[in-house]
């Protein structure tokens, strides 16, 4: 296989399921965030690439799809929901050929569902891909691997924390492969462009819906002010309505709109509610909470800087619990795990839930400062406790931390562990 990426390609988590993947399936869907390096990935697994992005080659695509999708396999067609036909003609070509891994898909949107005539099922696997986390920037040792928690492994006490103006820096620079290695002043341009292309065109193109930027930059600007929590529609759709003073400025209809399409062009990754059947009273509760798919760009929507996040810690912690969230999820995936939050109607709840094939399942408590760990071990202890004798005993109990802290084992067996320990 040809590696087409350049040698500066930094690996990636995802790496190891895409190439498990093309040994299973005819082709895979690469689907994420723009910028979040989907086509270097790409190109670092395929033989061949055609960029749909490209005026001549989208023409060409539309005319004769067979044609572009000629080249040598692993074929990357890179931004493929600008030709959505091509999907049903890369099936068709899977099904007349034979052995795997013919093509590699990477999208930045959700096509509608029309565009496809076929769901691609047993032809196509889907990957979701993340900005990068601290392991992958280098920011984080990986001395903590989530698969050893969740075999139930112990850890080894290894020294880490980062200072409180580094988490701040590190939440401010996000994940963008772009950023990595730029001086501040460069990295901290990316998520507000990001946003401004988000805003003005993104939202609007990824179904021909227009929508009023102004009002687009005015969501996300609630949505970062909720990061992190349970807020609601009506809570979101009350906060763009009063910022011009006119409740009828904007509909509830829109806003969930304007939330749809986000969704659809990975700028937000709502963390979903844990889902099983409790032998008990207790009710969970079924909202979501709400995160970016990256903390910087809650920092963007804020109009934020490092400087006004050092003297805002409440707020910085809500931002550093998204960033966990957001290396929970990388790890997760390539433990074939997922991420959820608990929260019932006891207001018992858990920043993060990663669950795995078989049952397995850990929980895990964010605190920027590692000397809040008393009071997340006891929140996660008492989880535990609510739950046995319904549920399998959870694999971990991690108190998740930024500063100052040693990874280590507690005496009540809770882990605490600083995110620049934690990999996958």
């Amino acid at each position: 296989m040809t590696d087409m990426a350049s040698d500066d390609y930094r690996p990636r988590v995802i790496d190891a399921q895409i190439e498990d993947y093309l040994r299973a399936f005819g082709g895979i869907v690469i689907e994420g965030a723009k910028w979040c390096g989907k086509t270097w990935t790409g190109r670092h697994h395929a033989a061949s690439a055609v960029h749909l992005d490209d005026d001549t080659t989208r023409e060409r695509a539309e005319l004769e799809p067979r044609g572009v999708l000629a080249g040598p396999k692993p074929l990357l067609v890179d931004e493929w929901q600008e030709v959505p036909r091509v999907w049903d003609v890369a099936r068709r070509m899977i099904d007349d050929a034979s052995g795997k891994g013919h093509f590699l898909l990477t999208g930045s949107a959700v096509p509608p569902l029309e565009a496809t005539r076929h769901s691609g099922t047993g032809r196509f696997a889907r990957l979701r891909m993340r900005p990068m986390s601290l392991f992958e920037t280098g920011d984080s040792t990986g001395a903590v691997s989530l698969a050893r928690l969740l075999a139930g492994e112990q850890i080894e006490p290894r020294a880490a924390g980062l200072a409180y103006s580094e988490v701040v820096r590190l939440i401010c620079r996000g994940g963008w492969p772009v950023s990595v290695g730029e001086p501040d002043d460069v990295a901290l341009k990316v998520p507000a462009q990001y946003l401004t292309a988000v805003a003005e065109s993104d939202v609007s193109r990824v179904d021909g819906v227009a929508r009023n930027p102004t009002k687009v930059s005015q969501v996300l600007a609630s949505l970062a002010r909720n990061t992190a929590t349970l807020a609601t529609l009506g809570t979101i759709h009350s906060d763009v309505a009063g910022q011009d003073g006119s409740a009828e400025s904007v509909s509830r209809e829109s806003v969930r709109s304007y939330l749809s399409a986000l969704e659809r062009i990975f700028v937000i990754e709502d963390l979903p509610s844990w889902r099983y059947e409790l032998r008990s009273r207790s009710q969970l509760l079924a909202a979501p909470k709400r995160h970016f798919v990256d903390p910087s760009l809650a920092v963007a929507a804020l109009e934020a800087d490092p400087e006004s996040l050092i003297a805002d810690p409440k707020t910085t912690g809500f931002l550093f619990e998204s960033l966990c969230v957001r290396d929970l999820r990388v790890y997760a995936q390539a433990n074939d795990g997922k991420v959820v939050h608990y929260h019932d109607n006891g207001d018992l709840e858990a920043d993060a839930i990663v669950t795995a094939r078989g049952g397995r399942w850990g929980a895990v408590e964010v605190k920027l400062d590692w000397k809040r760990a008393d009071e997340a071990a006891a929140s996660l202890l008492r989880l535990k406790h609510k739950l046995q004798g319904q549920i399998a005993d959870p694999s971990f109990l991690m108190a998740l931390t930024a500063t100052g802290a040693v990874a280590h084992t507690r005496d009540d067996g809770v882990h605490v562990v600083p995110i620049d320990s934690l990999g996958p």
